[in-house]
Formats: C-alpha cells, sequence, structure tokens
C-alpha cells in the first residue's frame, strides 16, 4: 500500500511539473499564428514578385505600393524596395486575418486558390486607379497578367492552406487533451 501511494504521488508530482513547464512555456496563440504567417507570406511572395519584375515576367514591382506616397528618388534603390517588401507584409497580416475570419475551416488548396484570385482581381481592377505604375488592365501585357495571377495564386494557397492547417491541428490537439481529460478522470475515480 505504501509502494502504491508512492508511485501515485510520483505521478501527481510528474503531472504538475509537466502542467507548470506548459504553462511556462505558453504557446503562440491562434491568432499570433495567423499573423505570423500572414506577414511571411507577404515576406516570400513580395520578395519573389520583385525578382520576377527584375526578370522581366512583369511589368509592374511590389514598389508600386510606394508610388503614391513616395518620390520616385525612394522608389528606385534597394531601399524602396525593401520598404515596400515589410509594407506588404505588415498588409499581409491583415489579409491573412481576413482569411482567418472567413475560409480557415475549409480545408484543401481550393479557398486558397479561389482566395488567392480575388485579391489579384481586387488589386488589378479595384485598387488600379490607386496605383499610377500599373497600367489599366487591357494594356497590361500576357506575361505580367499571367505572372501576377500565379503570383496571387501562389500567395493564397500559402496563406490559405498554412491556416487551414494550424486550425485542423488545433482541433486535433483539443480533442486530444479532452480524451486526455477523459483519461485521468477515469484514472482517478477507480
Amino acid at each position: 500500500m505504501a509502494e502504491q501511494n508512492k508511485t501515485t504521488n510520483q505521478k501527481e508530482e510528474n503531472d504538475s511539473q509537466k502542467l507548470e513547464q506548459n504553462q511556462r512555456e505558453k504557446p503562440i496563440s491562434f491568432i499570433g499564428n495567423v499573423a505570423l504567417i500572414g506577414f511571411f507570406g507577404g515576406l516570400i511572395w513580395s520578395t519573389f514578385g520583385l525578382f520576377l519584375f527584375y526578370f522581366n515576367f512583369s511589368e509592374f514591382s511590389p514598389k508600386v505600393i510606394l508610388s503614391t506616397w513616395t518620390t520616385e528618388n525612394v522608389r528606385q534603390g534597394w531601399t524602396g524596395a525593401l520598404i515596400s517588401i515589410l509594407l506588404l507584409s505588415v498588409l499581409s497580416i491583415i489579409v491573412a486575418l481576413v482569411y482567418y475570419l472567413t475560409l480557415r475551416k475549409v480545408n484543401g488548396i481550393f479557398a486558397g486558390i479561389l482566395f488567392g484570385l480575388a485579391l489579384w482581381a481586387i488589386v488589378m481592377f479595384a485598387l488600379n486607379p490607386i496605383f499610377s505604375e500599373i497600367k489599366p488592365f487591357k494594356e497590361l501585357d500576357r506575361n505580367t497578367i499571367i505572372t501576377t495571377a500565379c503570383l496571387y495564386i501562389l500567395y493564397g494557397v500559402f496563406v490559405g492552406y498554412s491556416i487551414s492547417y494550424e486550425e485542423s491541428e488545433r482541433k486535433e490537439q483539443n480533442q486530444t487533451n479532452k480524451q486526455e481529460e477523459g483519461n485521468q478522470n477515469a484514472e482517478a475515480q477507480s
């Protein structure tokens, strides 16, 4: 009986240590993960968009975001490229939050594809008058249209699939935690 109490006490001590460790290592909240996904999505794909512009796949670069607020001198150098990439990364956090609010429970790649195409359409048609460096849609060449559409699709898939994956992982973790609690309660009652 003394050994059984000793074993039970050790198990309770180990459980309390694990709980204490979990409380110290507070994981990033789901919204925090969404913000990180958005930031890195913007960082990766706007950088890729800049390279596509330099290799003449597109008629405009991510630096167009600066066209309404800065002078030509700022946009020309690497400073303009870095500022535009960082600005797009921050704006991408908002876009990721929109995806989180609307489509996070949709599994699969197609939601991300459609989300990316919707973003592309918004930029090409609704926001086009704001950015003076982007020609009207009818005047853009085929390479620019295809390249930018593909870039937005890749961005949408990256953000969408990452957020949906995090959502499904969170659900699995919650189910596992509930099962463990149920098992612990069953053990405590017996």
